[in-house]
């Protein structure tokens, strides 16, 4: 069944801002929206990826703030997020993970995925996957992707969680400048909300100091979630 559409009142209620916040980004084209019998109409999957577009450009405070609001709209809802670690086991980290092209790295992604049980239907993920990079590469100039379908696939998953790889060497992933790719998290989420929180939390997370040193430095998967762990509690102080 289709999403219904947000309305202005309701949009700005899951977004935490106020009715005329949002007709201002709409009267300035900062806010995808479409007319309907003279009224402001949204579609969610629009919001959704101009949410994402968004927390890809924050800087820390933003960063924050989009945390913030996601946070209490899924409190709202009496939902409990999963932190980073959380949403990554063990099983589901490869260091190596043995790929050397963008396609390679995509299909052992999911395999590696597919090891926690969680994931159904690895093809489905797989091509979801690829035609989200075809639409925009997730690859940043950092030397890190962050994998995802355009859209959560709650049909294919038993849960939300991640998937977590790092190549010996980088892979061009098409990233800008040429910029080859090294470390790649794959989000597996059931809802855009748990998405775009996990979303918000990664880039956090890469834009801390020594973070991806640790990472790239980390011997085994074990080591990989406790430096995750490690910069996740940093974060909170």
């Amino acid at each position: 069944m289709a999403e219904e559409d947000f309305d202005i009142e309701s949009l700005a209620a899951y977004l935490h801002l106020n009715p005329a916040q949002i007709g201002k980004l709409v009267e300035r084209g900062k806010l995808p929206a479409r007319r309907v019998a003279g009224e402001w109409r949204f579609s969610p999957a629009e919001v959704h990826l101009w949410l994402e577009e968004r927390i890809g450009l924050s800087a820390e405070d933003e960063l924050l703030r989009v945390e913030g609001f996601l946070q209490a709209s899924a409190e709202s809802a009496g939902e409990e997020y999963a932190s980073i670690v959380v949403q990554l086991p063990q099983e589901a980290i490869a260091v190596p993970l043995a790929a050397r092209t963008r396609n390679s790295v995509i299909h052992s992604m999911v395999e590696l995925a597919a090891l926690t049980g969680w994931l159904w239907d690895p093809h489905k993920m797989a091509e979801a996957v690829g035609s989200r990079e075809e639409m925009h590469p997730t690859a940043l100039e950092s030397g890190v992707a962050l994998l995802h379908p355009r859209r959560p696939m709650p049909s294919i998953l038993g849960q939300a969680f991640l998937a977590f790889g790092r190549t010996d060497k980088g892979v061009p992933f098409g990233g800008s400048r040429g910029v080859l790719t090294d470390l790649f998290f794959l989000i597996c989420s059931v809802d855009d909300r748990g998405h775009l929180q996990t979303l918000a939390r990664l880039s956090r997370l890469i834009a801390t100091p020594d973070f991806l040193a640790r990472l790239r430095a980390a011997p085994d998967a074990r080591a990989v979630r406790e430096t995750i762990e490690q910069a996740e509690q940093a974060l909170a102080t």
